[in-house]
């Protein structure tokens, strides 16, 4: 009567222990992925192209754009798509690797259409 009435002393794994060993090596394989950014088109100046910054570029954040997208004012530079000024002592203005403008943006959220980075040419004279 005694084995009928008592419980197994091996009691079954629960979902949430059979899962965290999957989840830590997911979450392992996740951080050990090297992060990268994405390139830029090869132009006559960088015919292998570029590649953009990860901290500008995360995810197609960065597209070269035309000379008339922006604008040099005493302020800075203007972004005419969004109206947004960076200061010329803005530390997301970069030197343009290919001497061609490119701009780094959220694509989406609540910062979409921000600057992350702006690469600009070197000044002519």
């Amino acid at each position: 009567m005694f084995a009928a009435n008592s419980r197994s002393a091996i009691a079954a794994p629960s979902v949430g222990q059979l899962l965290l060993p999957l989840f830590a090596a997911s979450a392992i394989a996740l951080l050990s992925t090297p992060a990268l950014a994405h390139d830029a088109k090869p132009t006559a100046a960088k015919p292998q192209g570029w590649s953009y910054p990860f901290a500008c570029c995360a995810n197609y954040d960065c597209h070269e754009v035309s000379q008339t997208s922006i604008s040099e004012r005493p302020e800075g530079y203007v972004i005419k798509d969004t109206g947004e000024v960076l200061a010329y002592s803005d530390r997301r203005i970069k030197d343009s690797p290919d001497g061609e403008f490119h701009w780094c943006a959220h694509e989406a959220g609540l910062d979409a259409g921000k600057t992350i980075c702006l690469f600009v040419p070197p000044s002519s004279y």
